[in-house]
């Protein structure tokens, strides 16, 4: 029966709390490494002490889930009744949490397929509760993870940093590492295209960057129905105004959050980040073979991750 379907995603997803426990979603969280301390996103480390020790200086890396913590949470799901899985998770191009998900996956004591989103932040928190709301709506585990997919096919993700230094250390900044010799002369404006973190534009100001940014949000929503997400990281005097603004020049807008990244995220994106994620409500999109959704057990799987290696993970 679809009741008996269960949802695994990552801490990455940065749901808010009352969307987790409505929908009976299990969040696998993603660690910090600072310093010798291994610590686990929403549980033993805020955003504000990742942007405190990033503004001190200090080394933090990332480190995605072992795969056994997603076997314990597939498990658990199993033993609570449910005889499907469906494991929702951040971009492969970003993490190496879909892998460990894949992993846990191939031993699973019910079927689990694992979706990678190929996206992060409530960009993949949507396709999360689309995949929620079709099961609760009686829909089988297929159709379910067709709604997740089709909603990430949907859904874009732009954003302000003040400074590319943190992409940069961590490894994320894919070919926005052109932008680095220039990076005192321009606010860059980033967005996620085929899991990436790619360049979108160059804009002089943090002033302009951002204004550059509410005009990219309302030219993504176009007047159909969508849902919109600020993101930032200790920039909640930007966010909350740019979420009226959107609130007010988004015709189609079902509902506006504000939230900030949690540690993972805000470790690689530094204080001052201010992002906007567009999610149309009901995607008419096929399903993209882009974001594939997985077997139980993969077909070709990429090279396996060292768990919670750091310099790999997260």
């Amino acid at each position: 029966m679809p009741a008996d379907l269960a949802l695994v995603t990552d801490s990455t997803a940065y749901l808010p709390q009352q969307a987790v426990d409505r929908h009976r979603i299990s969040v696998v969280p993603l660690s910090v490494v600072l310093g010798d301390q291994v610590l686990a996103e929403g549980v033993e480390i805020t955003p504000k002490d990742v942007a405190e020790a990033l503004r001190a200086k200090q080394r933090l890396t990332t480190s995605r889930p072992n795969p056994e913590a997603f076997a314990a949470a597939y498990r658990a799901a199993a033993e609570a009744g449910a005889t499907a899985v469906l494991s929702i998770h951040l971009s492969a191009e970003l993490s190496g949490t879909a892998e460990a998900a894949r992993l846990a996956a191939a031993e699973a004591p019910v079927p689990v397929q694992v979706v990678d989103s190929h996206l992060v932040g409530m960009a993949l928190g949507y396709a999360v509760l689309a995949a929620a709301e079709a099961r609760d709506a009686g829909l089988d585990p297929a159709a379910a993870a067709e709604a997740a997919v089709r909603r990430s096919a949907a859904t874009s993700g732009f954003f302000y940093v003040d400074t590319l230094e943190h992409l940069r250390r961590g490894g994320r900044i894919g070919t926005a590492r052109a932008l680095l010799g220039s990076a005192l002369a321009v606010k860059p404006l980033l967005h996620l295209a085929g899991g990436r973190i790619e360049p979108l534009e160059k804009v002089r100001t943090a002033a302009r960057a951002i204004a550059r940014l509410e005009e990219i949000a309302v030219e993504r929503a176009g007047e159909g129905q969508v849902d919109i997400t600020v993101h930032h990281l200790a920039a909640e005097d930007r966010a909350e105004p740019l979420a009226e603004r959107l609130r007010a020049r988004v015709p189609g807008v079902r509902e506006v959050l504000v939230g900030e990244v949690g540690a993972v995220i805000g470790t690689h994106v530094g204080p001052g980040l201010l992002a906007v994620v567009v999610a149309p409500v009901d995607p008419v999109v096929p399903v993209n073979p882009v974001v594939p959704v997985d077997p139980v057990v993969p077909v070709d799987p990429v090279v396996p991750v060292v768990p919670g290696n750091p310099s790999t993970a997260g």
